[in-house]
């Protein structure tokens, strides 16, 4: 049942788009800026069935991924982990899409507090399941060292939990800071996090006896 979690998630996504279809505008809001103002527009069938179409693509590469991957034998080490991932990954698009379908019926929406918070609760996620995959060539913190290096792949992993865990609650609090400041928070804590991950990455590579190529 588990799998088929996604599949609903997407589905949900397509019948609050129908249910709704005939009330929208012929042109919605579907882009905000840094201070929550409105600065895209999109047709109203675009504005319904983007996000939607973009889940679909979303579910389909990530169950195409694995079949593809050199490593896939590893998947099913984290199966669990990586069933995880996509419906997180889902279920954060799902409720982009729903604040996109209230802004296009008029109702009020506080873009620049709900994003950072929405973003902060991804990372949170994520980093509660990223300490669980195992080497491949597409999920996780994927650089040159984690890839050559078990040692280096298994503590970046683990050290990188907690990393996006600290910097989701960090991202979904500055959802309270003044208007204006909480997207360059949330893309500098993002940035932040990825480049130490990567340094960290080398760092324990380097130092690992058991790494390929040597």
């Amino acid at each position: 049942m588990r799998k088929w979690l996604p599949v609903l998630v997407v589905l949900a996504a397509v019948v609050a788009s129908v249910s709704v279809y005939s009330q929208l505008p012929e042109t919605m809001p579907v882009h905000w800026d840094s201070n929550g103002e409105v600065d895209g527009w999109s047709s109203r069938f675009w504005g319904s069935f983007g996000l939607p179409l973009a889940m679909v693509g979303t579910y389909a590469l990530m169950r195409f991924l694995p079949l593809i991957d050199p490593r896939r034998e590893n998947y099913s080490k984290f199966e669990g982990a990586y069933e995880g991932i996509i419906l997180t990954l889902l279920v954060f698009l799902l409720c982009v899409h729903v604040i996109v379908l209230r802004a296009g019926l008029g109702i009020p929406v506080s873009m620049e507090k709900v994003l950072p918070l929405g973003m902060g609760l991804l990372f949170v996620a994520i980093g509660i399941l990223l300490p669980r995959a195992r080497s491949n060539f597409f999920v996780g913190i994927r650089t040159p060292w984690t890839l050559s290096s078990e040692k280096s792949w298994e503590l970046t992993h683990r050290v990188g939990g907690y990393v996006f865990v600290l910097a989701g609650i960090l991202m979904a609090a500055s959802s309270f800071f003044p208007i204006g400041s909480s997207m360059p928070v949330v893309i500098g804590l993002a940035t932040a996090a990825g480049l130490g991950l990567v340094i960290y990455s080398y760092f324990v590579w380097r130092d690992d006896p058991g790494k390929r190529g040597t």
